[in-house]
């Protein structure tokens, strides 16, 4: 018996003791394809192991952390689930039809405005597994397959703020997500599970392929030093003309490093006269920037000429003008002036202008 567990009678509540440590996914380069596989949507929100014990309801994040006061909502809609059931899943907020990660975030700093935002922005919990069925009964060492219909079972007559995720073996299907949920819906990917796969508790037993886009930015920083630069801090172009923050690479490779060392100049002071030279990003950039909720910190960085266009591999997650996640620095391209780089297009309008 996994440590995880610990036997109980049904009047005891779940069987499974929390916090659990979720199943993982590890990140693949294509579509994983083949008999005994199902795909879901890969869902741009919180995972959340929820706990519906004979005193309530308690929702774990995937680090373990207690979400259940930021979500009321969710534990009301839950409450109607059996005493014992342990469920595995993502919160969402949508806002005209796509999710907006932003909103999910804002249900941890509402304070005394939580209720309002909850009555504004209901948030929706989308399930993809079953942990504990009703009683308490464990079910991880069942197949997906039998987990996935004794969930579509409990969950009839639950609140349409309960829901299971889309699932498929066609890739067909697969393919008309990635090409147009991503736009309309905001799901990052694809998730591929064996449909015979037991649930292993902290490891990574499926795959995850996120749907990327090769595009422009510009470099207005980096980490490290300008002839050893580490990182890239990246923007774009408001329809103002100011140059927004907008994300930060992963760490480059040796010859990456070696390309953009040769080309990014130090920021010049204002010419005729004595000032300092004028940055349109502060230095350090400040911990709210990064859209890190855990432990935020300032990033010291150097500033450089916002001169230099780089291509990029970036996730679809882009919210407030930023890349949630970290791109991937493909080239230097000096074949593009920075006034080639599509615009930074306003929240209404929507990332993928640049697409067309």
């Amino acid at each position: 018996m996994s440590p995880a567990w610990r036997r109980a009678s049904a009047a005891t509540g779940p069987v499974l003791r929390r916090p659990v440590a979720p199943m993982l996914a590890k990140p693949v380069d294509a579509v994983p394809e083949g008999p005994g596989l199902v795909q879901q949507p890969k869902w741009d929100g919180w995972r959340c192991i929820a706990f519906r014990e004979t005193d309530g309801v308690y929702l774990q994040s995937r680090a373990g952390r207690n979400l259940t006061t930021y979500f009321p909502d969710i534990t009301r809609a839950i409450r109607t689930l059996p005493p014992g059931v342990v469920l595995d899943g993502e919160l969402i907020v949508w806002q005209r039809g796509r999710t907006n990660f932003t909103l999910l975030q804002r249900r941890v700093t509402a304070g005394r405005g939580l209720l309002s935002l909850v009555r504004e922005c209901p948030a929706h919990y989308v399930l993809f597994d079953l942990l504990a069925d009703a009683g308490g009964e464990v079910v991880v060492d069942r197949p997906l397959s039998e987990r996935r219909a004794r969930l579509e079972q409990l969950l009839v007559g639950a609140p349409a703020q309960v829901t299971v995720t889309p699932e498929t073996t066609d890739m067909r299907q697969v393919a008309d997500w990635l090409l147009h949920w991503t736009v309309a819906a905001g799901i990052e990917g694809v998730v591929t599970k064996r449909a015979a796969g037991t649930y292993e508790m902290g490891k990574r037993g499926w795959w995850k392929f996120r749907t990327r886009l090769v595009t422009e930015a510009i470099v207005g920083g980096v980490t490290g030093s300008i002839r050893n630069p580490v990182t890239v801090l990246l923007g774009r172009f408001d329809r103002r003309g100011r140059l927004k923050y907008t994300g930060r690479s992963h760490p480059l490779t040796g010859a990456q490093r070696e390309e953009l060392a040769g080309v990014l100049s130090p920021l010049h002071p204002l010419q005729h006269r004595r000032a300092a030279p004028v940055h349109p990003w502060p230095e350090p950039l400040p911990a709210s920037w990064s859209g890190q909720l855990e432990r935020p910190e300032p990033l010291r960085y150097m500033q450089v000429e916002p001169t230099v266009v780089a291509e990029i591999d970036a996730g679809v997650a882009f919210e407030h003008g930023r890349w949630r996640h970290g791109v991937r620095y493909a080239r230097h391209r000096p074949d593009m002036s920075v006034y080639d780089v599509p615009l930074l297009l306003g929240e209404e309008e929507g990332y993928f202008g640049d697409l067309g």
